[in-house]
């Protein structure tokens, strides 16, 4: 693995990891939610479906996503119908007089870690961009493997971070008296994001 490639890779992809959006949000929402547990098993699978997508890069195929103008567009769509449908929830929110967070399963948790991720072709575009830049056909199985590594440690790291950081016991109790509110402004963030999103399809 060339050092210097890798140090390129660290940078870049800690700075959009560190980018708030969508998936901040997201991570965020589960952390208010759930706590903890159910904001680090978000911000872990967020960061395997980074992962992943840096794989599919390496490995040449997200090219079909990027080629593929039928195919883009799809998952544009459905990812700006997927962020609409989280904002819509978070409007939704309402308050229980005995319970301040509502209780959401972790399979919640690990469907919108990874879908946020997956429905965002960007991604693809991002890592392409990325890894022309220091991924030569000379570069090893293992090199490839190591910078994809890289990218979903990263990644899956800050958000977990995030996670436990908004989750301290003294935090977390200030945050969950205002959850509903907070879960409306996610909601609204999410779905003007969804609007920019189908704005720029148009």
């Amino acid at each position: 693995m060339n050092l210097t490639a890798w140090l390129t890779i660290v940078g870049i992809c800690a700075l959009g990891a560190m980018s708030p959006g969508p998936s901040l949000a997201m991570v965020l929402k589960h952390t208010l939610a759930g706590g903890r547990r159910q904001g680090m098993i978000a911000g872990a699978v967020h960061g395997l479906g980074v992962g992943l997508y840096a794989f599919i890069c390496l490995s040449g195929l997200a090219v079909l996503i990027v080629t593929s103008t039928t195919l883009f567009q799809l998952l544009q769509i459905l990812g700006a119908l997927y962020l609409f449908w989280l904002g819509l929830q978070g409007l939704r929110s309402r308050a229980k007089s005995d319970q301040p967070l509502a209780e959401v399963e972790t399979q919640a948790a690990v469907r919108d870690g990874f879908l946020i991720v997956f429905l965002n072709p960007k991604i693809a575009v991002f890592f392409i961009a990325l890894f022309s830049q220091v991924v030569g056909s000379e570069t090893s199985l293992s090199a490839r493997l190591g910078y994809a590594a890289t990218a979903l440690v990263l990644d899956g790291g800050w958000y977990m971070l995030v996670a436990w950081l908004f989750s301290n016991p003294r935090w977390l109790q200030q945050l969950q008296r205002r959850a509903v509110w907070l879960d409306r402004i996610f909601g609204l963030v999410l779905i003007g994001l969804a609007a920019k999103l189908a704005f720029e399809l148009i």
